[in-house]
């Protein structure tokens, strides 16, 4: 279980934006084509068409790229088509303009003069999904990395006997222009991710490590240890709570949060109970939505890359308060879709711990579609597939370590990890003036060495906290 010390300082930093998101689900797009789950299409007798990423999943999808990037998408069908199927994909700006005015959101159109389309889709008979069309993109100096642009695109059928409805023909490709950032990300694709017990220490700390070799940065995605769901027992709601380390932190966000951002490290908000009735695993579907909004609008004003959902210290209500539920997986599951429904374009991350270590299906999508990184608790490292169905390996963080409290992983856990294919990795609570920085230091060196074949650099230039 994590280390948190919690602030009991009310301070409520937003008002709660109360609109309702749409039915569009965001992944990223750079994993292997899977299997197309067809359960939901069992009621009809006729071929339905829909438009999948190269993960099987639909509606949406996240892609950063740098000087020029590619969205895989695939023609699938309910059942194996009575003839040969020919359709294409088309640049169709409407289909933003629906998804902005549904969403009550802003998002720009990526210039069409930059994207082009590979192929026609073709699906021949008896088949039940067609081969990949890539929708290419490249860079532009009218591009701002700090905005996220989209490429909506509709499949319309040229011949063949296939259906297509008005919401499983369209998808919106939600893209991230980094070609003026540098990128942390390291040659074989293993993520770090930090997560900062900020109560203590200066999250700048993350920028002291990095390999010797390729000289990226140690760390991939840094965690704000932590915000909170809190109630509002005037307003009967919940909010984001954020206790005055983690709000000096995002108030001076271009001191501490930006230069880590323009190293290519990703800022990821904690979120978890404060000690009242509310919790990430006990809000009703209306409530989760509302709650979903105003986390968008803490991600929107600070300019965060996503949040972090963890189950812990939420006094849960017996009987169960009106808007609440009886806590559960599915509850926190309906959260985190939601969260990814208000925000397709940033991350969502969960403990694998209480509530949030098992997610079921939401509407018909899988767990894995809508969360990003399954992060087990300390020292675990069992395969998460059937925690988060639909996951690539890729996104499971095994082996965490727990820098405080002496959780370390071996040189073979570290070996193991990678050679099973597992793609990221946690450690909690690292700190240079912590009295065992020895330790936390070799535990890095093992990192860079087992995970990426390097050499750790640390630049003895440790930031101590100033606030």
């Amino acid at each position: 279980m994590m280390k948190y010390n919690i602030s009991f300082k009310r301070n409520l930093i937003l008002a709660a934006v109360l609109t309702v998101m749409g039915m569009f689900t965001a992944c990223d797009d750079s994993i292997d084509v899977t299997s197309v789950d067809e359960n939901q299409y069992t009621t009809s007798t006729d071929a339905i068409g829909y438009l999948v990423n190269n993960a099987g999943r639909r509606g949406t999808s996240l892609v950063e790229f740098r000087n020029q990037g590619q969205a895989e998408i695939y023609l699938a069908s309910s059942k194996n088509t009575e003839t040969d199927v020919v359709a294409n994909l088309k640049f169709d700006a409407e289909v933003l303009d629906a998804y902005n005015d549904e969403n009550n959101s802003d998002y720009e159109l990526f210039p069409v003069d930059l994207v082009s389309f590979e192929s026609d889709f073709q699906l021949s008979k008896g088949s039940n999904k067609s081969g990949k069309t890539l929708v290419q993109f490249t860079t532009s100096d009218a591009l701002s990395a700090e905005k996220t642009y989209v490429i909506p695109v509709r499949a319309v059928v040229k011949s063949g006997n296939i259906k297509l409805s008005e919401k499983e023909s369209v998808y919106l490709i939600f893209v991230k222009d980094l070609s003026t950032i540098p990128t942390a990300d390291k040659a074989n694709g293993i993520k770090i991710i930090s997560c900062m017990e900020v109560n203590d220490t200066n999250p700048l700390n993350n920028l002291c490590f990095t390999l010797k070799e390729s000289g990226k940065p140690l760390i991939d995605i840094v965690i704000l240890f932590s915000a909170n769901i809190n109630y509002n027992n005037e307003t009967g709601k919940v909010y984001v709570y954020n206790n005055p380390n983690v709000q000096h932190i995002l108030d001076n966000r271009e001191k501490y949060l930006k230069p880590l951002q323009d190293r290519g490290m990703k800022i990821v908000l904690g979120i978890l109970g404060n000690h009242d009735r509310a919790g990430v695993s006990n809000l009703a579907d209306e409530t989760a939505k509302v709650f979903a909004q105003e986390l968008k609008v803490v991600c929107d004003s600070y300019h965060l890359d996503g949040i972090f959902v963890d189950d812990e210290y939420s006094a849960y209500q017996n009987p169960v308060p009106p808007g609440f539920v009886a806590p559960s997986s599915a509850a926190a599951s309906r959260l985190c879709y939601e969260a990814k429904q208000a925000m397709p374009d940033r991350l969502v991350c969960a403990y694998a711990y209480g509530s949030t270590s098992s997610l079921p299906e939401i509407d018909g999508h899988q767990s894995g579609e809508f969360v990003d990184y399954g992060i087990h608790d300390y020292g675990r490292s069992s395969d998460l597939s059937s925690n988060y169905p639909g996951m690539p390996k890729s996104r499971m963080a095994l082996y965490s370590q727990e820098f405080s409290r002496g959780y370390w992983a071996s040189d073979s856990d570290l070996e193991s990890m990678r050679n099973d294919g597992y793609g990221s990795h946690m450690i909690f609570a690292m700190d240079p003036y912590r009295n065992n920085f020895d330790r936390q230091k070799q535990a890095m060196e093992s990192i860079a060495s087992k995970l990426f074949d390097d050499e750790l650099v640390y630049d003895e230039k440790p930031y101590k906290k100033d606030w």
